[in-house]
């Protein structure tokens, strides 16, 4: 078990636009202006900072976009202000007032001012769209927010929030993506039937970050480009392509040949294979990101607790992370990730199927049922999912796998259109509210409620649970908010939807002469800008 998550500082590239989409076609190597990436990014469904929520969209806007707090590339584990030089907070805690740094430009030259920053954010409340609840938290609506963020002057953004919120948590809400700063003209220039630029953010970007999109070919690649302007100095290399590589075996073959500086995505078989080789390093990275199964409690046969509960008891957790998993996964069955403030480690269920047959019996179903899983058809989720296919029918739960790709996937998840989902969760930022306000908090289960998180997706009411994240986040003694997080993550862990059976840790492969690439827990903290090679 992790007992401490070390934020690495990794070496790395990325897959040339030009790099052939079978792995046995090689270059003899890539170009040395430019890092090439090979990793899994079908999740990709926008670059839009508004609308951006999944882990290879917000890894890319990181690199594009400055937000109002960041971590820097240089130290990520410290909150530091990005766009904004300095914070200060008003004595009852409601009022933020940041000062932009002076001299900062965006990619296209334009001024970064306290307008711009304005506008990134009301375009977030406005478009309403999936990551809208980070900021609509603070008590900001359509009706309000043009009152409650506001700019005195191009240096000054002064922003007001209705709710009672621990500064540190507000700080970090803009570390996230929805506190990237867009450069207004440049949106504006693009908009289109009053979208604030949305159709042609989706493909572009309008940053201030150390590098520029010059194309994405879905399911292919992202091609970047070094932003001169950039107030950090400028990318010490002038290209990054991130390439679509699905198969793991794809990846380790092109890193080893050359054609790729760095495999994002390799199972233990494929790292394993690399012992000896020594033009390839291979680094552990922690992550905070979480593998679990979300269960609709629309489907009839879930909405019993006790059935929920039988189902955690035929997950083989232990046998899974100790064979095919062994590496790159560890046991961690609660929200909040291991490692960090006010995690809780414990991991109660174990694959007992005697124990489960006894709960499905009590809930009335002692020939068990049928249930249909859907799953990214790709590893791991594959081979977890197949194992959790074998196990579950030991119980006389029978399991239906559909297998599509990863936004499919998603999709279908955000409009809670499946029965049983096996995904993925990373933080937004790091604060356990994160977790608890996607995987607990539901104010409005019906379904064309605005706010969608994880609770909703699977239509749990927990209006008990969300009384209690309610508190917790406006919890100001520090000892007694920490408790107030751990006993949340007990009560979830066993009547939630949620089977949660992972914490990942990602095992990445890159060229020996590759230096500078950093990468921390989560897709907010992976930086290119300092590679070199």
């Amino acid at each position: 078990m992790i007992k401490h998550l070390k934020l690495a500082l990794l070496a790395g590239a990325i897959v040339s636009a030009t790099l052939p989409q079978l792995a046995h076609q090689a270059f003899a190597e890539t170009p040395k202006d430019t890092l090439v990436v090979a990793k899994q990014i079908d999740d990709l469904i926008s670059l839009d900072p508004a609308e951006a929520y999944e882990l290879s969209g917000i890894e890319v806007l990181a690199n594009t976009y400055d937000r109002i707090m960041r971590f820097e590339p240089t130290d990520i584990t410290k909150l530091v202000g990005g766009v904004a030089e300095t914070a200060s907070v008003s004595d009852d805690g409601k009022t933020f007032t940041f000062k932009i740094r002076p001299g900062q430009k965006f990619a296209s030259g334009n001024p970064v001012t306290a307008q711009d920053a304005v506008f990134s954010l009301t375009r977030v409340i406005k478009l309403e769209k999936t990551p809208v609840f980070l900021l609509s938290q603070l008590g900001w609506t359509k009706d309000n927010v043009d009152k409650l963020v506001t700019a005195p002057d191009d240096s000054t953004l002064k922003i007001t929030i209705t709710e009672d919120f621990a500064p540190s948590l507000v700080y970090a809400l803009l570390s996230s993506v929805v506190g990237s700063v867009v450069d207004s003209k440049v949106a504006k220039e693009h908009e289109k039937d009053g979208d604030f630029g949305y159709a042609w953010l989706k493909t572009n970007s309008a940053g201030s970050g150390a590098y520029v999109v010059k194309s994405w070919k879905a399911n292919e690649s992202v091609s970047l480009e070094a932003n001169p302007n950039y107030r950090g100095g400028e990318a010490k290399l002038k290209r990054v392509v991130i390439r679509h590589v699905a198969e793991p075996a794809a990846q380790r073959l092109l890193v080893e040949k050359g054609d790729a500086d760095i495999a994002r995505n390799l199972t233990p078989d494929q790292i394993a294979g690399l012992a000896g080789n020594k033009d390839v390093v291979v680094t552990d990275v922690p992550q905070a990101l979480l593998y679990y199964i979300g269960l609709n409690l629309k489907t009839k046969e879930l909405q019993d607790p006790k059935v929920r509960q039988a189902i955690r008891y035929l997950v083989d957790y232990k046998g899974m992370a100790d064979t095919f998993l062994k590496g790159s996964m560890q046991v961690h069955q609660s929200f909040w990730a291991s490692g960090f403030w006010a995690s809780y480690d414990e991991n109660p269920y174990s694959l007992n199927v005697e124990k489960a047959k006894a709960l499905l019996k009590e809930a009335g179903y002692p020939d068990g049922f049928s249930l249909k899983l859907d799953i990214p058809n790709s590893a791991p989720f594959t081979n977890i999912a197949q194992s959790v296919q074998s196990t579950l029918a030991q119980g006389g739960i029978k399991v239906e796998l559909l297998p599509a790709d990863t936004k499919a996937v998603l999709t279908k998840y955000r409009a809670r259109q499946h029965q049983a989902l096996m995904i993925y969760w990373g933080p937004d930022y790091m604060d356990p509210h994160t977790n608890a306000d996607g995987f607990v908090h539901n104010t409005n289960n019906a379904d064309d409620a605005k706010a969608k998180p994880l609770a909703w997706r699977n239509a749990w009411p927990a209006e008990e649970e969300t009384k209690l994240t309610d508190a917790a986040v406006k919890e100001r003694d520090e000892a007694k908010r920490k408790d107030d997080y751990i006993e949340l993550q007990k009560k979830v862990l066993d009547t939630g939807p949620y089977v949660i059976m992972f914490q990942n840790t990602e095992e990445v492969a890159s060229r020996a002469n590759v230096k500078g690439y950093v990468e921390g827990p989560s897709a907010d903290v992976v930086y290119y800008n300092l590679t070199t090679k």
